[in-house]
């Protein structure tokens, strides 16, 4: 079965196509990226702006055409929570499935949560024990636990990247000491509000902390880990005894500035500060010293998941959801 995945993030539209054989991982294809700048399109009311649309609709438009020339059996397009969350939400899945014929769906953050949790534990396997699992988005942040290939505990929290760049730092191009302590401050008080069972959970089983994303994989870049080149299974981690000065790093300096540093994108540049502020905070609040990088994240889960289906197992997880439909 060949299988296209089309992830629909903040920054991002980004096609991957792989072969799914019964008993072997997913076998990549072809891959296609195409930056459509959701996030810094979205105003304070939560609505995507007519540039940002337009651009979203090329990339489904160009990204479709890849997967019909390769053939895939199925494609599977998905909006995270920069459209999941957008005040025009149902007006943009409509417009994108009249005008290309591709019916993009979304995910709650739970169902992010538990997809990405199976694709982590298929990459560190039964060895790694219970996992505790954080994963930093544009629009929100999930965290997972568990013993098994599903968590145990799942949940989403609005504490994506872009999110609060856009609703916490007034002027991401010269930042204030001030706005980043009241950034830390929030992202602190909606942490002790929401991650107490996940916390104790994890001081009980001992578990393997992991982080994915690329906000995480480009702090731990930042922070001293192996660069990209060097592939997917040299080990990578971040601590976060590192992370404190990474966020006064990134303060001190424009978005322009950011991305001449290692590992940071000109894609992620705003936002890389307020991710590095909730990845301290995170790690600080599930008393975490370090996490490790896992290079498969939504897109390998929503594979996996699907290769689980096709092999007739039960536990199949409904992947998209769309109102326009």
């Amino acid at each position: 079965m060949r299988l296209g995945v089309l992830d629909i993030g903040s920054n991002a539209a980004h096609l991957r196509i792989a072969d799914l054989t019964p008993g072997y991982p997913p076998q990549p294809v072809a891959t296609l990226k195409r930056q459509i700048r959701l996030a810094e399109a979205i105003n304070r009311e939560g609505v995507v702006g007519r540039a940002a649309i337009d651009r979203l609709i090329e990339a489904v438009r160009e990204t479709a055409a890849v997967a019909a020339r390769h053939r895939v059996n199925e494609l599977v397009p998905y909006a995270t929570a920069a459209i999941r969350d957008a005040a025009n939400r149902d007006a943009i899945l409509a417009e994108v499935l009249a005008t290309t014929g591709v019916r993009v769906g979304y995910m709650d953050a739970e169902q992010e949560a538990r997809l990405t949790f199976l694709a982590v534990r298929h990459w560190f396997g039964w060895s790694a024990g219970p996992i505790l699992l954080a994963d930093i988005g544009g629009g929100s942040m999930e965290l997972a636990y568990g013993s098994g290939e599903t968590p145990d505990l799942a949940l989403g929290l609005p504490l994506g990247a872009g999110r609060l760049t856009r609703h916490r730092l007034p002027d991401p191009e010269r930042v204030k000491n001030k706005h980043v302590k009241r950034l830390r401050e929030h992202v602190e008080s909606v942490l002790a509000e929401s991650v107490g069972d996940l916390r104790a959970r994890h001081r009980a089983g001992q578990a393997t902390a992991v982080a994915t994303s690329r906000t995480f994989a480009q702090l731990a870049r930042l922070c001293g880990a192996p660069r990209a080149k060097a592939g997917p299974h040299v080990t990578r981690e971040l601590r976060r005894a590192d992370l404190r000065a990474a966020v006064e790093l990134l303060a001190c300096r424009t978005p322009r500035e950011r991305a001449q540093l290692p590992g940071v994108s000109a894609a992620r540049a705003r936002q890389i500060l307020a991710g590095a502020v909730v990845a301290e905070a995170t790690m600080a609040a599930l008393d975490l010293p370090v996490v490790r990088i896992c290079p498969w994240a939504l897109r390998e889960g929503i594979l996996l998941d699907r290769l689980h289906h096709s092999a007739g197992h039960a536990r199949h997880l409904s992947v998209v959801r769309s109102e326009s439909a």
